[in-house]
């Protein structure tokens, strides 16, 4: 899929036709039409044009075409009608669904679902080698299984976008009776243990430069939020970064870390990351875990929200679950509603989101509303707010013992064979660094002494 040039016009993109099913019983964040018009969005973003859609209610997906018979033709009459060349599917489609939607629609229509559209949109997004790997291992990742006729022959390539297929290039000898998918199946396999192998070196390497990070005792803030909820528009207010900005979904995918003066003359580090999305694709997220990474070792959390959405509530619950996902959830969040600009009543507003966002602060990104006291909360909740914690170190974990007692409130500890076990409160920003020893979780408030 070309990626879409500022002169192209509709009639040079392709064009694609959504299709979209609602199984009963099972729970989605966004209702049918909103996870099309979402949809229709990615496939803006990918240089498609979209040219119509429609839906169908099923107890089960159909276990051949994942929709039923009569409207795989009726989906056949419209993309004739249309002279669609794509078929956009809203949800993953399971190797046998797609081999089988292939071959009822023939050569001339390609089937793709939508963690294969997401997939592609981060292969032309990922602008640094380490977003090249971790793309091109989730887009192998989800081929293997899925591999047809369809995808012999793969193009060689150094390395990034993904490793397209072609029509041409040798796969040298094969042996008696091995077919070319199976050596394609094993040219596959070859590829996704290299780039496994190259993405834990990436993984070490930041483990290294998070250690060194923790050392100097300057906290990490990571930004969070769905994709094109302004979290890059925010890094630049605040730091004076120069991350690409677009009004589009995964305008940015590769993670900017920007050091950041806070109230009180404190620093801490700001990273952006890459945006979540529903359904954000399994594939992707065992890829990404390195980057990922960078947001669970976080000392905190701001969870940006588009308060202008339709569906602000569900993307931020996406935005939860996703957190969870990556073993996230416990760390301390504040939420930052942006673009308050664009209500009719801003300060009317404020009270009823801070209401519906608990530990929030209304701002708008792009105007600079709201940025200083948002930077206040984030110094409060770094520097000044202290959470309880109930911790068991062992005794080769000298320096965070060490830690707690320089910088954290002991109330009581007691020393067994080969342990300490401690109850006081940590400053916030310190609170992640403790949380594997964890005896029990307090679910009291912070409290600033």
């Amino acid at each position: 899929m070309a990626k879409k040039k500022p002169e192209e016009t509709k009639s040079q993109q392709e064009r694609s036709f959504l299709v979209g099913a609602d199984i009963f019983g099972e729970g989605k964040l966004l209702s049918l039409d909103d996870s099309l018009a979402e949809l229709a969005l990615l496939a803006d973003t990918a240089g498609l044009e979209v040219v119509g859609q429609t839906t169908q209610r099923l107890e089960h997906p159909h276990v051949q075409t994942y929709i039923g018979p009569g409207k795989v033709e009726e989906v056949r009459a419209l993309v004739e009608e249309t002279q669609a060349s794509v078929i956009l599917f809203d949800d993953e489609l399971s190797p046998r669904h797609l081999r089988e939607l292939e071959a009822l629609f023939g050569e001339k229509i390609r089937i793709l679902d939508r963690t294969a559209l997401i997939l592609d949109i981060f292969a032309q997004h990922a602008h640094t080698a380490e977003g090249a790997l971790q793309v091109e291992l989730a887009q192998y990742e989800y081929r293997l299984p899925r591999l047809t006729r369809a995808w012999t022959h793969l193009a060689r390539q150094a390395g990034g976008g993904g490793g397209r297929t072609g029509s041409s290039g040798g796969v040298g000898l094969r042996g008696p009776g091995e077919t070319q998918l199976e050596v394609d199946r094993r040219d596959i396999r070859r590829r996704i243990s290299h780039l496994k192998d190259q993405l834990e070196k990436v993984r070490t390497h930041r483990q290294q430069y998070r250690a060194r990070r923790k050392k100097s005792q300057i906290p990490v803030v990571a930004l969070v939020g769905y994709t094109n909820a302004g979290k890059s528009t925010l890094l630049n207010k605040i730091s004076g970064a120069d991350v690409f900005v677009a009004d589009q979904l995964f305008a940015t995918l590769d993670p900017t870390t920007r050091r950041v003066e806070l109230p009180g003359g404190h620093m801490a580090l700001i990273t952006d990351t890459v945006g979540f999305i529903q359904k954000l694709p399994t594939a992707l997220v065992a890829a990404f875990r390195a980057t990922l990474e960078e947001i669970a070792e976080a000392d905190m959390l701001v969870h940006v929200v588009d308060i202008t959405h339709a569906n602000a509530q569900a993307q931020a619950k996406a935005v939860y679950d996703t957190l969870q996902e990556i073993e996230a959830g416990d760390i301390p969040i504040l939420t930052a509603i942006n673009k308050i600009d664009q209500l009719d009543n801003p300060e009317a507003a404020r009270q009823t989101l801070i209401k519906s966002f608990p530990n929030s602060v209304a701002i708008s990104a792009l105007k600079g509303h709201g940025i200083t006291d948002l930077l206040g909360k984030v110094n409060e909740l770094l520097f000044e707010m202290y959470m309880p914690v109930h911790i068991r170190l062992p005794y080769s974990e000298g320096a965070l013992i060490a830690l707690m007692h320089e910088q954290g409130q002991v109330e009581r500890e007691e020393h067994g064979s080969g342990w300490i076990e401690i109850e006081g409160k940590v400053p916030g920003r310190l609170l992640t660094r403790y949380q594997s020893f964890e005896k029990k979780r307090n679910p009291e408030n912070a409290e600033t002494p």
